[in-house]
């Protein structure tokens, strides 16, 4: 299987060739309602996670909610 490098949050990872972000956040073990990401400083909508293609040195940031009180 094809590697390309990425960075998420600023840390290069290498990841399988045409994954999707979809795949990208189950690989990571993400809940999808508690986070935003930005692919190349767009922030992408949830619907599109599933057809969101990675490319080579793409950049993504991902946040996080918290809820306190």
């Amino acid at each position: 299987m094809i590697k390309i490098k990425i960075f998420i949050n600023g840390e290069i990872i290498e990841v399988n060739h045409n994954i999707t972000l979809f795949q990208l956040i189950n690989q990571l073990e993400l809940d999808i309602k508690k986070i935003a990401i930005e692919k190349d400083l767009e922030i992408i909508n949830p619907l599109d996670f599933e057809k969101t293609i990675l490319t080579e040195n793409c950049k993504i940031e991902i946040v996080h909610f918290i809820g306190g009180g």
